[in-house]
């Protein structure tokens, strides 16, 4: 079974205080957003028809959370999209260095994945993961790198159910 990492389903950099259409606004305090960064909860913008589309996929995928939130996703964002508990990558060291300018994630969803298949979509990925990807991994792989600014569209889910179904 392939493997996907799904994000962002969060398009943080839209237009700032324009929520794209289909999405829902929520205020979430994880782990990681404390007082001293913001008096105010980390606003988070979800569409709720993202979950569907994730559990259709999740027939020919094992859907993993590759999130800083780790395990929090499971609690702040899963229930918004109907999504059940994933399992989720625990980076051995967020924010590192990567290997040859590679995204600090890169290494982990590599290790992750191991010898099977695996779709990974983020949008910090560059043409030097693809690279370093092709490099070490045998296995077939699809990294999509996705626009900050608009989120998952309904072409992002087509691609990966194509690349699945190929």
């Amino acid at each position: 079974m392939s493997h996907a990492r799904i994000s962002p389903l969060n398009p943080y950099a839209a237009q700032p205080q324009r929520r794209p259409e289909g999405y829902a606004t929520h205020r979430m305090r994880p782990t990681g957003w404390t007082e001293a960064e913001s008096r105010k909860p980390l606003r988070v913008w979800l569409n709720p028809a993202h979950g569907a589309a994730l559990l259709a996929l999740a027939g020919s995928y094992e859907l993993v959370w590759a999130t800083t939130w780790k395990d929090e996703a499971n609690d702040w964002i899963g229930p918004h999209l109907g999504l059940p508990r994933l399992p989720f990558i625990d980076w051995p060291q967020m924010h590192g260095r990567a290997p040859r300018d590679t995204f600090w994630k890169t290494q982990y969803v590599l290790e992750y994945a191991g010898d099977r298949e695996f779709a990974w979509v983020d949008d910090d990925i560059t043409d030097m993961d693809r690279e370093y990807v092709d490099q070490r991994h045998p296995f077939r792989t699809l990294l999509m790198r996705i626009d900050e600014r608009i989120g998952l569209a309904r072409p992002d889910f087509e691609r990966l159910a194509e690349w699945v179904a190929a």
